[in-house]
């Protein structure tokens, strides 16, 4: 059975910590759109690496509930892209070039995800204050 305003006050926190955690994720995903297309310093060297953001979920012991945060930022381990320009001025010996492993199509389609999850997270919020309204309506009356 609910015990009133601790509901309310557990779902909006429960929320916003979801919506913490994808602003996070946005922020990574945006960085890695920002140097989709940059190269090493020095002639040879290796680019940008994709970072990949990751979640965990921890008890909250004021709330007695699960909430989630942004993890670690873990690097991409895959391969960079390699394209032969002999006179660009990250070019290695051979004139390859190396380029992040970073592909805008997954950055997009991720941010995408991101953005649906915050809105869905903002709903919930946006709901209960209108439960706590109705609430309050209610008790004036």
């Amino acid at each position: 059975m609910a015990d009133g305003p601790g509901d309310f006050a557990r779902s909006m926190m429960i929320a916003t910590s979801g919506l913490r955690a994808q602003a996070g994720r946005m922020r990574v995903i945006s960085e890695n759109i920002a140097n989709a297309d940059s190269t090493a310093q020095g002639a040879g060297g290796d680019p940008y690496r994709r970072k990949v953001p990751t979640f965990s979920s921890t008890l909250d012991r004021t709330l007695d509930a699960q909430v989630v945060t942004l993890g670690k930022i873990r690097p991409d381990q895959s391969s960079f892209r390699v394209k032969h320009e002999p006179g660009n001025p990250a070019a290695d010996a051979s004139g390859n070039v190396k380029y992040p492993n970073v592909n805008p199509l997954i950055e997009m389609t991720d941010m995408r995800d991101a953005q649906r999850s915050y809105e869905a997270n903002l709903n919930i919020i946006s709901a209960t204050r209108r439960m706590i309204q109705r609430t309050l309506d209610i008790l004036k009356s």
